[in-house]
């Protein structure tokens, strides 16, 4: 785990590598519960058993759902101290290169591509971050992630435009 210990380090290590997460099981429950909270009920995720005929050999996790566990996966890579605010300003650049089955384990890897200061005391970082699948050759899913940092809250908070 990595740890600044402030948004302003974010700066200085532009470009290099910030590690590796643990492996991940990738859960049916997990896959489950996503496709009922987003209504996404296709049978190649919630029904195994008509899955295993289909064009991946079993059910696969939603795109979305290989998207979101980056957030949580990133927790275990590095972390900034220090900071009053931190916003998901968005995901850049997302691809989804192969499909994560049911059972599955993965990773996140990240690099911390830029940071700049910008304005109201807030640091943007530009992460490039990548879901690998444990004995994969490549990653299921690439993005670039930007996080927003801002070390003391202002009185009335006004989002950044881009």
């Amino acid at each position: 785990m990595r740890t600044f210990s402030t948004p302003g380090e974010l700066v200085d290590a532009a470009g290099t590598e910030l590690g590796t997460s643990p492996y991940q099981t990738v859960l049916q429950h997990d896959v489950d519960v996503f496709a009922a909270l987003t209504g996404d009920l296709q049978w190649i995720h919630i029904d195994p058993e008509r899955a295993r005929s289909g064009p991946f050999g079993g059910p696969v996790a939603h795109g979305m759902y290989t998207l979101s566990l980056i957030l949580p996966l990133l927790a275990d890579v590095f972390t900034v101290d220090g900071p009053v605010v931190v916003v998901h300003k968005g995901f850049d650049r997302v691809r989804f290169a192969a499909p994560v089955t049911v059972g599955a384990r993965v990773r996140v890897s990240a690099e911390l591509r830029s940071a700049d200061v910008r304005a109201r005391g807030f640091t943007e970082a530009v992460l490039a971050v990548a879901v690998e699948v444990e004995g994969e050759r490549w990653p299921a899913c690439t993005a670039d992630l930007r996080l927003l940092y801002q070390e003391e809250a202002e009185e009335e908070w006004v989002p950044i435009a881009s």
